[in-house]
């Protein structure tokens, strides 16, 4: 419900209001988006038509690649055409749609990185017992479970936005809607709704971070127990996730861990997650995984095949 709501779009200041600089922004972003969608789909359809890529590892790597697919669209295409306009103003409802579609993708990106070192974690520590507790079942409903609880979240985020009475001020200093920069705008307290946001987004950050390094730890630890060949294809895969896991949720804990307060360094921080993380996740998962390269080079080189049968 909206309350005293006099504002029917906002004005984006974006990254730069510099002209050379924004023609910059738009041709870095533009290739980083297109490597995006060109990485993230190319391990998607691996993926999906490689038999050899069958194992629950890879079945979260495939929604793994999907959010990171779909939180990086729900930013980029509109940040890289804004770049090329003067004035980046974007509709209320585009902007809470953004709310909304920016924190279901982002929060179902954490989760979806909690089981896979679940997975990891009981592939490694309980490697007899393995076939039994991550069978397709329980996979799937793990995964249901992330859908749901990353929908719960965006629509407490999208209720809070909702909730906020705008009234004079429309110009949002960011690239993209979130709900800390609006709260700047609100012609009322926010302290409460603040409050309620922090621990929200904050607590989805901070816990989901503390929970995937304890995991990796004990993983780690537990690898003193294995030959060194295993010992090293499991440290190989910890280090990918880990990776990830600290590109990812360093800046979003610097972000969602705070009073309303802005810094300058905000918004190029916000570009390690929304740009950065997607970018560098079929980079960490292809070049460090032997079985998706391979299972990418079968497809590569059957439709060589097929192309010369022709």
């Amino acid at each position: 419900m909206l309350l005293n709501n006099n504002v029917t779009e906002f004005i984006l200041l974006g990254l730069t209001q510099d002209p050379v600089k924004k023609k910059i922004v738009f041709v870095i972003f533009l290739l980083f988006y297109l490597g995006i969608l060109l990485g993230n789909l190319l391990i998607i359809v691996t993926i999906k038509t490689s038999r050899a890529l069958g194992s629950p590892m890879y079945f979260f790597l495939f929604y793994l690649s999907f959010s990171d697919t779909c939180f990086c669209t729900s930013i980029a295409p509109r940040m890289i055409v804004d770049s090329l306009l003067k004035h980046n103003i974007i509709s209320f409802s585009e902007c809470m749609v953004q709310v909304f579609s920016f924190h279901l993708f982002g929060s179902l990106e954490v989760f979806i990185l909690i089981l896979m070192a679940v997975d990891r974690y009981v592939a490694i520590c309980k490697p007899l017992h393995y076939t039994t507790i991550m069978s397709w079942q329980v996979c799937s409903v793990m995964v249901a479970v992330a859908w749901v609880v990353s929908c719960m979240h965006s629509s407490v985020q999208i209720l809070l936005a909702l909730s906020l009475p705008f009234c004079g001020p429309n110009v949002i200093d960011h690239y993209f809607c979130d709900l800390q920069p609006l709260l700047k705008l609100a012609c009322t307290d926010t302290y409460a709704i603040n409050l309620i946001f922090v621990s929200n987004s904050g607590a989805v950050c901070t816990v989901g971070f503390v929970m995937l390094m304890f995991s990796y730890i004990i993983i780690l630890h537990s690898l003193r127990n294995h030959s060194a060949e295993g010992r090293q294809k499991a440290l190989s895969t910890c280090i990918s996730h880990i990776t990830v896991v600290v590109l990812f949720f360093g800046p979003c804990i610097f972000i969602y861990t705070r009073p309303a307060t802005t810094f300058s360094m905000d918004k190029m921080i916000a570009v390690f997650y929304t740009i950065g993380t997607p970018f560098l996740n079929p980079l960490i998962y292809t070049l460090r995984n032997a079985e998706v390269k391979n299972a990418m080079r079968k497809i590569w080189s059957k439709k060589q095949i097929l192309e010369h049968q022709r």
